[in-house]
């Protein structure tokens, strides 16, 4: 508090980014890993959510550190969102602050999917799929596994671009319905 008794303002500057990383983004990482299922690629995006953090430090609006919490983490939904409609290539956040991606070693590797707990999410996945109808189910493969573009999921599957798309977005909607389900369930 101030000698006014207001409350000091959170400042996001270098030093607390460098403070919020050291506390947070485990935690961030393990919410990026669960929805991407790729370690490599969740790693990334933490490293992005920081430099798209930092390069934004001056729009914080919030006044405490919980309110900064949750900037980043939406900071990190947007890296996510970014990253899943442009199937997967870097943003520029990492090029503008020049950093190449070291790959990940085996442990490290293992350890991320164990806090993410990813085997588990892959089963109850792979459980799940086949609650979806046949089309939605061939939609959500090609786009997650295979990795495909709407438009060619849409062309293998003789539809239009909008109707594949509408497809996967059915298809992930009822998934993440079911799995919802299920880590409620006792």
């Amino acid at each position: 508090m101030t000698a006014h008794g207001r409350r000091r303002r959170f400042v996001v500057d270098a030093d607390s980014l460098d403070r919020l990383y050291r506390e947070h983004s485990q935690r961030l990482l393990v919410f990026l890993a669960r929805r991407l299922l790729d370690p490599n690629v969740a790693v990334d995006l933490v490293a992005e959510t920081f430099a798209a953090a930092f390069a934004a430090r001056r729009t914080f609006r919030g006044t405490t550190e919980d309110e900064a919490v949750g900037w980043l983490f939406g900071i990190a939904r947007n890296q996510l969102l970014m990253h899943v409609r442009r199937d997967g290539s870097r943003t520029r956040a990492l090029r503008r602050v020049a950093r190449e991606r070291r790959e990940l070693n085996d442990v490290e590797l293992e350890r991320i999917e164990e806090l993410a707990d990813l085997a588990r999410l892959r089963a109850d996945v792979q459980a799940a799929l086949p609650a979806l109808s046949d089309d939605h189910r061939e939609a959500v493969r090609m786009r997650v596994v295979e990795e495909l573009g709407y438009s060619e999921i849409a062309e293998r599957l003789r539809v239009s671009e909008q109707t594949a798309r509408a497809r996967v977005s059915r298809g992930l909607r009822t998934l993440a319905g079911l799995l919802a389900t299920r880590s409620e369930a006792p």
